[in-house]
């Protein structure tokens, strides 16, 4: 798993000249592509994918969250087994790379779900009420999203893990002396300043999974970086194709980090 770090503030008050750079950089290339039909021609095709890389990113993301918000209140809950339970799903899933994860739910989770489906409704398929379900039913991209959420819901846990913890012990005593319960007290008290520690890594894991999105690709899922390889094969334009490519994910990588950046600092001056 890649991580991405958003753009760092100024360093002994420096002004940001690498933004400055690279935004004349971006100009450039972007006048390159609208002056050369070659390159105007790969840029078209590679956006095609972009959409993909998108939906891709933010149902990942999300699903990933919403699974790694779960594993860390899991591995914080009162009973060990569930403790053991979410350590494990941390250090196992931690330990596999991400390609290695798409392909094993591509080629192993995909089909054995299939099976397991087929076998709990086999009474419903034989009286005609269900279809059989095949493998491609399962859309190739729903395989690789399976995975990014699997992936980066264990480093999100720890993120979690982490920020919910580092709340005042003593806050949450007084909640529960004014007669809170265990959800009003999470709701109320503990997530609203968690959020403050959980954003910044949370951020730079967002950014990381729009990058590693590129990884859906080996599937032949049509986002940014599948588009380029099909163009590229098929008209050997390589250093054309894949610096569109690269360009498209500064753009956004770069782009996002600095309105997180700057959603960061809006915090950080609301607590302030």
């Amino acid at each position: 798993m890649a991580f991405q770090t958003l753009p760092q503030g100024d360093q002994k008050g420096d002004r940001p000249w690498w933004l400055v750079a690279f935004v004349l950089l971006a100009v450039a290339l972007a006048g390159v592509i609208f002056v050369s039909d070659l390159y105007a021609q790969v840029f078209n095709t590679v956006v095609k994918g972009l959409w993909v890389t998108i939906f891709v990113t933010l149902m990942g993301f999300s699903l990933a969250t919403a699974l790694g918000l779960l594993i860390a209140l899991l591995g914080m809950s009162d009973s060990a087994i569930l403790r053991q339970i979410a350590r494990f799903y941390v250090e196992v899933v931690r330990g596999i790379p991400i390609i290695v994860l798409l392909f094993y739910i591509a080629f192993v989770g995909a089909p054995g779900f299939v099976a397991l489906y087929n076998l709990v409704m086999s009474p419903l398929i034989s009286a005609g009420l269900f279809d059989a379900m095949v493998v491609r039913d399962v859309s190739l991209m729903w395989r690789a999203i399976i995975a990014l959420m699997i992936g980066y819901s264990a480093f999100i846990a720890e993120i979690f893990r982490a920020g919910i913890q580092s709340i005042d012990k003593g806050q949450i005593e007084a909640a529960k002396a004014l007669g809170l319960s265990r959800s009003q007290r999470f709701r109320l008290v503990v997530f609203p300043q968690a959020i403050r520690v959980i954003f910044p890594p949370l951020s730079n894991d967002f950014v990381a999974m729009v990058k590693d999105s590129s990884l859906v690709s080996v599937l032949g899922v049509a986002d940014i970086t599948q588009m380029a390889k099909v163009y590229a094969s098929g008209s050997f334009r390589f250093f054309e194709t894949y610096s569109i490519v690269a360009y498209v994910y500064l753009v956004l990588t770069i782009g996002l980090s600095i309105l997180l950046r700057g959603f960061e600092k809006r915090m950080r001056e609301r607590r302030g």
